[in-house]
């Protein structure tokens, strides 16, 4: 079970990712190309590694934001909640609850 949660959630981090390259404001392309995604065990990890990418996700005061990772994670949270949902299920019917 644990195998296949991990390569669901690998999955949605991989989605999550994508969108997010495809959402980032691009000047150079160096904050697109430092987007990543970690996991491990049942934690995904995604952010990006540009020294600025806070600023840009979160403005400044003299920056509007430009948010990227939060709305690419907002629109595939249903799909998050679904793994979820479903790897508690066969954890439940595994221990035969």
């Amino acid at each position: 079970m644990q195998r296949q949660v991990h390569r669901q959630l690998a999955s949605w981090a991989a989605d999550v990712k994508a969108l997010a390259k495809q959402l980032v404001p691009v000047r150079t392309g160096h904050l697109r190309n430092s987007i990543y995604t970690s996991i491990k065990e049942w934690v995904a990890d995604i952010g990006a590694e540009a020294a600025y990418a806070y600023f840009v996700e979160l403005g400044t005061r003299h920056m509007k934001a430009q948010p990227y990772l939060y709305p690419a994670i907002q629109e595939h949270l249903p799909r998050l909640e679904q793994i979820i949902l479903e790897a508690i299920d066969r954890a439940k019917a595994e221990a035969g609850l």
